[in-house]
């Protein structure tokens, strides 16, 4: 079992956005571990619907042996794997959280915007 309180982050595979998000993950939430998971255009998968096998048992894996009781959607500024505008991939957050929510974790779902300037946004 490991030791220490856990969140998870379903996030892009982007290297820009994995230090800011889990810095402030940890400083928002208290958590000493953030577990990634990670997608290119991950928002837009979560929120479609596609391919959530993989993350879907990533998750389980997270909650189950971590015991992380946060699971983070995000999307992010400039992603190569979802170019979209700002506001789509804050649609997709949002529909995103709605779909983790729905797979009753026992686990709180947020969603968060990583800007042009790498600051983390809650949507």
């Amino acid at each position: 079992m490991a030791e220490g309180k856990f969140a998870t982050s379903v996030t892009c595979m982007d290297g820009r956005i994995q230090l800011p998000l889990a810095k402030w993950i940890k400083e928002n939430y208290s958590v000493d571990y953030v577990d990634a998971i990670t997608e290119p255009g991950i928002d837009k998968k979560v929120a479609e619907n596609n391919e959530l096998d993989s993350i879907k048992t990533k998750v389980g894996i997270s909650i189950n042996a971590h015991k992380s009781q946060l699971i983070v959607v995000s999307g992010h500024y400039d992603c190569a794997g979802n170019p979209v505008s700002d506001e789509e991939h804050i649609s997709q957050i949002k529909k995103g959280v709605d779909v983790i929510s729905s797979w009753n974790t026992g686990a709180k779902v947020i969603g968060v915007w990583v800007d042009g300037s790498w600051n983390i946004n809650t949507v």
